[in-house]
């Protein structure tokens, strides 16, 4: 895959909302996008976590364990339930951020299924062949990285802009009406890994 296909697919991927999104456009609107700035090395870091492994270990190993797939998936599924419960229960606002922490988005990225696919799928596996073949996923990593950092700054600008009124307005609602979003993600997950979807 070229530099430019891998960069619109992870554009695109990057761009759909999910969990990360939401909680990103939730902080935006909680606290400014300022404010939020380390949630986006929050994210680029949980990112990594899970595809520096696929790429240089497991994407082989992978490929032939769809139960590990499976689990995987499972576990990001109740993930975002217990992100939903929490900012129904506790919607953030600019004095308390509540759910949307470094920690939570570091473990919802971790998480989230966008990293499997980018990991196994768009980003060439590393061979311990050669030393060329080893350095193969380099620019496709370094790219990956500026993506993830204008992606996510897209999204605390979004939060900022648009839901920002409706989070100082009525928190609650806010917050409710984003764990919605994280339950219907969830659920749409949890139904494509065991085949419902």
């Amino acid at each position: 895959m070229s530099l430019f296909a891998f960069a619109i697919a992870v554009l695109l991927l990057l761009l759909t909302p999910g969990p990360t999104n939401t909680l990103l456009a939730v902080s935006g609107a909680a606290r400014g996008v300022k404010a939020s700035f380390p949630l986006i090395g929050a994210e680029l870091g949980g990112y990594l976590t899970t595809i520096l492994p696929l790429v240089f270990l497991a994407a082989p190993f992978l490929a032939d364990q769809p139960v590990a797939a499976l689990v995987i998936k499972l576990v990001s599924t109740l993930w975002v339930l217990l992100l939903a419960a929490r900012l129904w229960t506790r919607p953030p606002s600019a004095r308390e951020p509540g759910a949307v922490t470094v920690a939570s988005v570091y473990c919802t990225t971790v998480l989230n299924p966008k990293a499997l696919i980018i990991g196994l799928a768009l980003i060439p596996a590393a061979s311990f062949a050669t030393p060329e073949t080893l350095l193969t996923p380099l620019p496709y990593l370094a790219l990956f990285a500026l993506l993830v950092m204008g992606v996510a700054t897209c999204w605390l600008s979004a939060g900022a802009a648009i839901l920002r009124r409706v989070a100082a307005t009525n928190p609650l609602l806010f917050g409710r009406v984003a764990a919605s979003f994280l339950v219907i993600f969830a659920i749409s997950l949890a139904g494509r890994a065991i085949g419902w979807i």
